[in-house]
C-alpha cells in the first residue's frame, strides 16, 4: 500500500518554525496499532490521519509517537492546510473528532480553528515536585486539563530549563505542564511553553490544545477577549486568538515542508490487523 504524506509547519509562515505535523489522508481507517506505529516512525509531535465523513466533513484523529490524543490544534491546522492547498477543498471545513465537531475557516492567509474552551481553576494542591521539575517556582498554579504555571515575567518562561524526566513522573495521570506569563515585547499579550514528556513530547513547539486553556485564563486576567499569543519554544509560533463564549478561535499560518509517500508491505498490514 502506498499512502501520500504531507509535512506541514503549522503556526508558522516559514519552514523550520512553528510545529511540524505529518498529515496522512486515508480512504478508510487503518488498524489503530498500525497508525500508532507510523506515528512513532514519523517521530514528530503529532501525525494526523483523516477519512471522508460526509459532504465538507472529515473524521480526524491525532497520534503522538506514543499515544492517540483527544485534541490537537497544530495538526488540525496542518490538515486544513493540506485539504485547502494540496487537495483543492474550499473552507469552511468540519472535522469530527474525539473532542466533538471542530471547524476551520479562512481569514485571508490564516486558518482559524474553532475549538471548545477549557477554563482553568486555581489549584489547591499542585503536584509535589512541580517547581523542581520546572527549575523555577511559579507565582500561581492553575489546572484545567493540564497544569498551568504562572510566572512573573516572560523572560523567566523563556529561560526555563525543565527536567523532563521529572515532568514525566509527576503524579496525576497523563497531565502536562504549561508555563506562562504576560507578554513583554509590545507585540504579544501572552507567552507560554508546553512540556509533555508523559505523552512522548518533551517540549511541544506550538500547542493549540494549550491555548484552549490559556485563552480563557488570560482573557479574564487581562480583561479582553482578543489576544496575540506566542509560544516561546526553540522553533516558536504565533496564534491570533479570541474567546467567544465557550469557544476559542485560534488563527495561524502554515507552510508545506515536504510531500512524501509511505510504503506499507502487505505483511505489515496483516500483522497490524491481527494485533490491533
Amino acid at each position: 500500500m502506498r499512502l501520500a504524506t504531507f509535512t506541514v509547519d503549522a503556526f508558522a509562515d516559514q519552514v523550520f518554525a512553528g510545529n511540524p505535523a505529518i498529515v496522512v489522508p486515508l480512504e478508510r481507517w487503518l488498524p489503530d496499532a498500525l497508525m500508532q506505529a507510523m506515528a512513532a516512525e514519523h517521530n514528530v509531535s503529532e501525525t494526523a490521519f483523516f477519512v471522508p465523513d460526509g459532504p465538507g466533513q472529515w473524521h480526524l484523529r491525532w497520534f503522538t509517537p506514543q499515544v492517540e490524543v483527544p485534541l490537537c490544534g497544530h495538526a488540525t491546522l496542518a490538515t486544513a492546510f493540506v485539504l485547502a492547498t494540496e487537495l483543492g477543498v474550499t473552507a469552511p471545513l468540519r472535522f469530527r473528532t474525539a473532542s466533538g465537531l471542530l471547524g476551520v475557516t479562512r481569514d485571508d492567509d490564516r486558518f482559524v480553528l474553532d475549538f471548545p474552551a477549557n477554563p482553568p481553576q486555581r489549584a489547591r494542591c499542585p503536584p509535589p515536585g512541580l517547581a523542581a521539575a520546572l527549575g523555577a517556582v511559579p507565582r500561581e498554579v492553575w489546572r484545567a486539563r493540564d497544569w498551568i504555571c504562572l510566572f512573573d515575567s516572560a523572560e523567566t518562561v523563556r529561560r526555563l530549563r525543565p527536567d523532563h524526566s521529572r515532568i514525566a513522573v509527576l503524579p496525576d495521570g497523563d497531565s502536562r505542564v504549561i508555563a506562562t506569563a504576560a507578554g513583554d515585547d509590545g507585540r504579544h499579550d501572552v507567552v507560554s511553553r508546553y512540556f509533555a514528556a508523559k505523552v512522548g513530547v518533551d517540549e511541544d513547539p506550538v500547542t493549540g490544545a494549550a491555548h484552549v486553556q490559556l485563552v480563557p485564563f488570560w482573557a479574564s486576567r487581562l480583561g479582553r477577549t482578543a489576544l496575540v499569543c506566542h509560544q516561546a519554544s526553540r522553533r516558536g509560533g504565533t496564534l491570533w486568538c479570541g474567546l467567544e463564549g465557550d469557544r476559542v478561535r485560534m488563527g495561524g499560518h502554515a507552510v508545506l515542508y515536504a510531500r512524501g509517500e509511505v510504503l506499507l508491505p502487505a505483511s505489515r498490514l496483516l500483522h497490524a490487523s491481527v494485533t490491533a
